[in-house]
């Protein structure tokens, strides 16, 4: 049995091994050779079969040294002669390093104060009870961002599994990273472990010790670690075809190409983990006297493995500082990742491996991802920042994915770890071009806010349109698509609309929150509308535009009222209708009388409730504003049932129906679908207004279907509840329970109001 025992490296893993220095770079004499020839690159690809990129990559030195197939074709491509191409391929042999791959043979060990990943060694468990049963697959790659402990889980695994396998566990450390090991050598090393003899090995080709080790391995029940694999073609030689023997493979990469394995993805431990791994770390007695500055020193590392065993260990040797010291080091972004190293282990050095590999497009994507300010997003966001096309966009993503920077999710979103984050920020502060960075930040803020525009525009009194802007990026062709897009998106968009108004970008801001007018009303409790529409009001004030003024105040003041702030909510319809006097906008009034009417109708004063609502339907109707005048409708139906006035609030009733039901109506779309449901739901107020329970049920029944339609979960929520009131009214206390659970479910998404009441009814029915 051979078992390499070496220390312990940057990323959690093992390193060491001597490396033997290359004499000769492999990619000048190629270069020479090609310039000789006077063939450009494409042309030295079409003639070897050897692809541009490959080509140049070697030719810069940022690949490793090709296989011998490679460099023979190569120089076939070239049309070196015999002594050429022999030079060549000597050149390439003097390039190539070499390491040592299998050591003494010791027990295997892993990291003392291993923590979590229990679900991960199960399956590995798993794994092996199946390998020994001669069932499954014999192979396992275990991938992950650099940093989060993929080689220590494998160490953990071989170590507790090392019983199941009598014949022997060995570890080969492949390098991937830097200087990767090559696949033939690593080959000989593994076959000469398991006994192989020189003279038997000279007998064999690639192929030959291929097939040798598949062999040894189905008739044996060993466990092969092959640690830090680079890509696919350096272990495909080295992996088992069946038998009882058990393979496990690390890497940054996915190692996508491989079949017949089995896959384990890692990467940031939980939060409970986290904080558990600096407890064994320190002790814990000290972790356990700063608890709250330990948990916050996990969050600032990321739950990265790396950076809490360099947060661990710096702590451990400064034992004179306290953790509190550490976490006002690590809230510093800027010096986040610089603080992290300890001895010659530094988390940005792991990166930097990772970083050193990519191509330059993807090198680029990296550094501009670090502007997005969300942490996941698609391949849209991606193509904003590059200004390409989307298809092209998700390859390069897809490239950081394969190299383990980025990662997605089973929602198909990609995700930037927060120390990733950090350190492609500091890298496009170093290498971007003079102004590049501005530039891809306006991109991006410019497609959010065009595409929020756009999105929010399907909402309107009137059916919406496709917008010209982003349809390649985001298919926004009706309301569903273009809700899923302000929902899923809202984070990135406000953040987008909030840099904006400290730009100064006041139209921009005026036409985003704008478009958003009717769409607020499906997600009225998002929790920043206040700010969105209070930036547009400040927005419209800069551009000293009292017409506009007046619609964003009014807007303002809706959202104010709806988050029961309702004094404030007064205060800026009153402002509103000062600035509509004075932009002599008719609508924009009225719109301010009708803002200020529920407000004043919570706060018990009804006859300004009626009057307002009163005042703000004949300034509708005057200026020709039909949504306008639905609305005011709506509230002044209320109003006269709030006064007891029943008769007429039902004759108003008629009126709005009559007026939806015209084959020229001009409300149309989500907008009359929405006016129609709270028309329907406030008959059933009207009834209930004076114990008329059967009729209110009814009509509650009606409009909550119309409502379950649009989605409107704050409405929505209230008519389950107000149907639950009629059904304990009418003794259906089993349907009424059902109602009242129905609309508790909604939770955040309905008012805090209409729960305490459905909790009140709730808890008075008999118990089931």
């Amino acid at each position: 049995m051979a078992w390499r025992n070496t220390p312990y490296s940057a990323d959690a893993g093992y390193q060491g091994g001597a490396v033997v220095s290359e004499t000769k770079s492999f990619g000048v004499v190629l270069r020479g050779l090609r310039q000789r020839g006077r063939l450009t690159m494409e042309e030295l690809a079409e003639a070897s079969g050897v692809s541009v990129r490959a080509i140049g990559d070697m030719e810069r030195g940022r690949s490793r040294v090709p296989q011998r197939r490679t460099v023979v074709a190569l120089a076939e491509g070239l049309g070196l002669a015999d002594a050429e191409r022999e030079a060549l391929l000597v050149a390439a042999r003097a390039a190539r390093p070499k390491r040592a791959v299998a050591g003494t043979a010791v027990p295997p060990r892993s990291v003392g104060d291993f923590t979590g990943r229990g679900t991960e060694l199960t399956r590995l468990t798993e794994a092996a009870q199946r390998a020994r049963a001669g069932v499954g697959v014999s192979a396992w790659v275990v991938s992950g961002p650099p940093g989060c402990g993929k080689t220590t889980l494998a160490l953990k695994a071989a170590a507790d599994l090392a019983g199941e396998f009598p014949d022997g566990c060995f570890v080969v450390d492949l390098h991937g990273v830097e200087g990767p090991v090559d696949p033939g050598e690593a080959l000989l090393k593994l076959l000469r472990a398991l006994g192989v003899s020189d003279r038997r090995l000279a007998q064999e080709d690639a192929q030959g010790h291929a097939g040798l080790l598949r062999a040894l391995l189905g008739e044996r029940r060993c466990l092969v670690v092959l640690d830090n694999a680079r890509d696919e073609g350096q272990v495909r030689l080295l992996l088992p075809a069946a038998g009882r023997s058990l393979v496990l493979v690390t890497s940054r990469r996915p190692l996508t190409g491989l079949e017949d394995v089995d896959r384990l993805t890692l990467s940031e431990m939980t939060q409970v983990e986290a904080v558990e791994l600096l407890r064994r770390i320190l002790g814990p007695q000290r972790a356990d006297a700063e608890a709250e500055a330990v948990a916050r020193v996990a969050e600032l590392c990321g739950r990265l493995p790396l950076a809490l065993r360099v947060a661990g260990n710096w702590l451990t040797v400064r034992s004179g500082w306290s953790v509190d010291h550490l976490v006002r080091r690590l809230a510093d972004e800027e010096r986040r990742l610089g603080a992290l190293a300890a001895g010659d282990v530094r988390v940005e050095a792991a990166f930097e491996l990772s970083y050193r590999q990519l191509t330059g497009q993807a090198a680029r994507m990296l550094r501009l991802l670090s502007l997005v300010p969300v942490p996941d997003m698609t391949a849209a966001y991606g193509a904003a920042l590059t200004a390409t096309g989307l298809f092209e966009a998700e390859d390069v993503m897809e490239e950081l994915v394969e190299a383990g920077l980025l990662r997605t999710t089973f929602t198909g979103r990609y995700q930037l770890h927060d120390l990733l984050r950090l350190f492609a920020r500091a890298r496009l502060s170093r290498e971007a071009e003079p102004g590049e960075r501005e530039v891809a930040e306006d991109r991006l803020r410019t497609w959010l806010l065009d595409t929020a525009t756009a999105a929010g525009r399907w909402f309107g009194p009137v059916d919406g349109t496709p917008p010209p802007f982003g349809q390649g990026l985001v298919p926004l062709k009706s309301t569903e698509q273009a809700r899923t897009w302000l929902e899923s998106e809202a984070t990135a968009w406000y953040a987008a609309l909030r840099t904006a108004a400290s730009r100064g970008e006041h139209t921009r801001v005026v036409k985003t929150a704008q478009a958003m007018e009717w769409f607020y009303d499906l997600w009225i409790n998002w929790g920043h509308w206040s700010e969105v529409f209070r930036l547009s009001s400040e927005a419209t004030a800069a551009l000293d535009d009292p017409h506009l003024q007046a619609y964003h105040l009014n807007r303002y003041a809706d959202v104010l009222a709806n988050e029961h702030r309702y004094r404030e909510a007064i205060e800026r319809s009153d402002e509103a209708l000062e600035c509509a006097r004075r932009a002599q906008d008719v609508s924009q009034q009225a719109w301010a009388l009708f803002y200020a009417s529920w407000p004043h109708g919570q706060l018990g004063q009804m006859q300004e409730r009626f009057d307002k609502a009163r005042a703000a339907l004949d300034l509708f109707e005057a200026a020709g504003d039909h949504a306008g005048w639905l609305q005011a409708m709506i509230v002044h139906r209320a109003s006269l049932r709030d006064l007891g006035r029943i008769e007429e609030a039902l004759a108003q009733h008629e009126r709005i129906i009559a007026f939806l039901d015209a084959p020229d109506c001009p409300v149309s779309g989500y907008a009359a679908d929405k006016f129609r449901a709270k028309t329907v739901s406030g008959l059933g107020r009207d009834h209930a207004a004076v114990g008329q329970w059967r009729e209110a049920a009814d009509h509650f029944r009606s409009g909550l279907l119309l409502l379950q339609q649009i989605g409107i979960p704050g409405v929505e929520a209230e008519a389950l509840m107000e149907l639950g009131k009629a059904l304990i009214e009418l003794g259906e206390t089993e349907e009424a329970r059902t109602c009242l659970r129905q609309a508790l479910a909604f939770g955040d998404a309905a008012d805090s109001d209409d729960l305490k009441t459905a909790q009140t009814l709730l808890d008075s029915l008999p118990a089931e």
